[in-house]
């Protein structure tokens, strides 16, 4: 070899070290670009992933739920799971009388000034009886009539077929946040509360079915109960449960002081007419908690602000009597306790989060559908919670867009803000670089966004 090869590879390595030696003081600079955060873990395995990959039903529940809608035989089934679907997506809160009040004021008052620019004579008794008419009339077209759904046999069949795969997803996503944040975490006790078919169970079984010894579903539905109970009996009335200790009830425990480990309510507080049947459910609940309370709602800004709504009831609001002094965290999605920033910002949009699943009634083995989904977990303050990995992580709130050597993401941060973080190697370290790029919509990215770098989220 001439002394000229020697001379090339001599700084080849030398331009190694080089690299090396600056990416270790890149690390050292920013001590969040280190990788003991990984601690031994891929990548694409880091802590902060708590997307699930697509879903099924497991396979009990499955066959189970066939059997039963084979055997209803519903008449123009497909057509009518379209509808409940659709309705079910776009339903609203009830319009509270002061709210409506206001708008009628509002509209009275425009009418009036209206007609006092024409300037004619008029009778002001027959004006203001037109006018009346009219804001009622207008108020009738435009406002949402909200009724209460109520669940015979045949309308939970539909149920099922439209919402048993979808809400399974959304729960079992939503529980897995607790399962990989907590790994020490293992319930004993669960309170469903708004039960439906009993997705919760299933999927908080299949969580930690090894420590559950007692899981109340509670729903005024008492069809919607017999449901439930035959699908974890496999549609066989004289069948075993494929797991024990479930109870089904039409109401709460009646005690305040019963408390479950485990409290769940999904796509309930949507069936509940006014803020203040919403607030006293959400007290309730959460005096019956003794570690994790877990909302889920449609992924649709009506039900992430009645997230919100219940997030600032238990954070802000005092109950007259308290039967657990340790107040209420928020655990996920959120990495600060600040307003919303969705809610704040010009265009209200809603914080949600996707969820993947194969549909009950699918024709093909490989189709998929996407459930939409805003969720709320709530924990009982305890000294381990400052162990608890992902604590000051932002969140990823849309999907992960990624590019050559760069990646774009936008984070809810722990200062209450939404960013748009281009993460490279360079920049964040290559680990943080990595991990974001095997990241997406919904998981926490381990390192705090500096401010200087970032971008304002104004989109």
């Amino acid at each position: 070899m001439t002394s000229r090869s020697f001379s090339a590879v001599a700084l080849c390595q030398r331009a190694a070290v080089l690299r090396v030696a600056c990416r270790n003081m890149s690390a050292a600079a920013n001590p969040e670009t280190r990788s003991d955060f990984l601690k031994g873990e891929l990548h694409r395995r880091h802590p902060g992933v708590t997307n699930l990959k697509t879903l099924r039903l497991p396979q009990e529940l499955q066959v189970a739920a066939q059997s039963i809608i084979h055997r209803a035989e519903v008449a123009q089934l497909p057509e009518r799971v379209r509808k409940l679907t659709n309705f079910l997506w776009s339903r609203k809160r009830l319009i509270e009388d002061v709210a409506l009040r206001k708008r009628a004021v509002t509209m009275e008052k425009q009418l009036w000034e209206k007609a006092m620019l024409k300037g004619k004579d008029l009778d002001m008794q027959l004006l203001d009886d037109r006018i009346k008419k009219k804001v009622l009339s207008e108020l009738k077209r435009t406002t949402y009539h909200w009724n209460p759904l109520k669940y015979d046999e045949e309308l939970g069949v539909v149920y099922m077929a439209a919402r048993l795969a979808g809400g399974y997803a959304a729960v079992k996503r939503a529980l897995n946040e607790i399962k990989k944040r907590d790994p020490s975490f293992a319930p004993q006790s669960l309170l469903d509360f708004g039960s439906g078919l009993g997705t919760v169970a299933w999927a908080s079984h299949s969580h930690w079915g090894d420590s559950l010894k007692e899981m109340v579903c509670v729903d005024s539905s008492g069809s919607m109960n017999t449901l439930a109970e035959r699908l974890l009996n496999g549609d066989d009335e004289g069948g075993a449960p494929h797991f024990k200790h479930v109870y089904f009830r039409q109401f709460l425990p009646v005690s305040p002081k019963v408390q479950f480990d485990l409290v769940v309510s999904a796509f309930t507080l949507s069936e509940l007419p006014g803020v203040k049947d919403r607030e006293d459910a959400v007290f309730t609940l959460w005096r019956k908690t003794s570690s994790y309370l877990v909302l889920v709602e449609n992924g649709t800004k009506e039900g992430h602000q009645m997230l919100m709504e219940a997030r600032d009831t238990l954070l802000k609001k005092q109950e007259k009597t308290v039967y657990d002094s340790r107040p209420a965290s928020v655990f996920a999605p959120c990495s600060h306790e600040l307003t919303c920033p969705k809610l704040s910002s010009q265009i209200v949009t809603p914080c949600n989060f996707q969820q993947f699943y194969q549909p009950l009634l699918s024709p093909g083995h490989h189709q998929r559908h996407t459930e939409k989904f805003s969720y709320l977990i709530l924990s009982r303050s305890r000294p381990a919670e400052e162990d608890r990995e992902g604590v000051d992580w932002a969140r990823l709130v849309a999907p992960v867009l990624r590019r050559t050597r760069h990646i774009h993401c936008r984070m809810c941060c722990p200062d209450g803000q939404l960013q748009h973080v281009v993460v490279t190697a360079k920049r964040n370290g290559r680990d943080v670089y990595r991990c974001a790029r095997n990241s997406d919509w919904g998981d926490q990215l381990p390192f705090v966004p500096n401010v200087q770098e970032d971008t304002s989220d104004s989109e």
